[in-house]
């Protein structure tokens, strides 16, 4: 018998370097599988990670296999690096560069096990051929995939990334279970940064439930309903990891609970893993803590 995973996570851990706005450089190893993977440990949820690098890096996963993570990592000859700027105050206003790619990944890579669902957590388009994706669903892996490495396209000589429309969107929508985007990508990929007009729009080429998020919070649209919460972080010093940590913790609630609690929960989630640099380190009670703030700051204005 095949083993049997809630959530399998696919995508290639990067040694990056941030380039924070004011002048400070932080080497920040891991990317949106990291992101995505620790979002999901106050769950009792099994999780694991598909991952391409090099073997002489793979002491960057030991955090991942100590928060009880499996981690299934087909050799490359290089790791994934990369650099990020951020451009303004505004973390939404950021510029990314690409050192160095794992390459694509193929069928061949992903392990004889099975999983409630596969979520494509990418840096770039390098990662996901199309092939790859008709692949998953051919085979019957229901997946979900976050629009961030399709939009971002690396120059192969430079190394400097575009954000551009992506070509089999559409495809892309019909497949995937769920799509997740951000404001930036939305106006790429539908031209407007108007969050519930993404959503229905996406919804109306036939993707069953889609998730924008921007600064002031995150939107949900699903069974032909909206659903808005906004965050509540004190600051933005963690913002890096944002859409991969709600999106994955919404992914692992929802496997349990309609659509408005379970975005609460991750927005409540982020809110907290937002105010401190890296990914989530709190604890499930930090996380309903937050929600009753939050409910009772709405009771107190409302």
């Amino acid at each position: 018998m095949k083993d049997h995973y809630d959530l399998m996570l696919v995508g290639h851990v990067g040694l990056n370097q941030l380039h924070k706005y004011d002048g400070t450089v932080e080497p920040i190893p891991g990317g949106p599988v990291f992101h995505c993977a620790l979002a999901t440990t106050w769950s009792k949820k099994r999780v694991a990670v598909v991952t391409k690098m090099a073997e002489l890096d793979v002491e960057v996963l030991r955090p991942l296999r100590d928060a009880g993570i499996d981690v299934f990592v087909s050799p490359a000859p290089q790791t994934t690096r990369g650099r990020i700027f951020y451009l303004s105050e505004n973390p939404d206003d950021r510029r990314h560069e690409l050192e160095a790619t794992a390459g694509p990944f193929s069928l061949a890579d992903m392990p004889d096990v099975d999983s409630r669902l596969y979520h494509l957590a990418g840096i770039n388009r390098i990662e996901f051929p199309l092939e790859f994706m008709v692949g998953l669903r051919d085979r019957g892996f229901p997946f979900s995939v976050d629009m961030q490495a399709l939009v971002r396209n690396a120059d192969p000589t430079t190394g400097s990334v575009v954000y551009e429309d992506y070509p089999h969107k559409v495809l892309v929508f019909e497949m995937a279970e769920k799509v997740k985007l951000d404001i930036v990508e939305a106006r790429l990929l539908v031209g407007t940064s108007d969050l519930e007009e993404t959503a229905k729009h996406i919804e109306r080429t036939g993707s069953r439930e889609v998730m924008v998020t921007s600064r002031e919070g995150a939107l949900v649209r699903a069974k032909g309903k909206t659903f808005f919460e906004r965050f509540t972080n004190r600051n933005d010093v963690g913002r890096t990891g944002r859409g991969d940590t709600v999106f994955a913790s919404y992914l692992i609630c929802r496997m349990d609970h309609a659509p408005g609690p379970s975005l609460q929960f991750a927005a409540a989630l982020t809110s907290i893993k937002m105010e401190t640099p890296g990914p989530f380190k709190g604890s499930l009670s930090d996380v309903l803590e937050r929600i009753e703030q939050s409910a009772d700051a709405v009771d107190r204005h409302g």
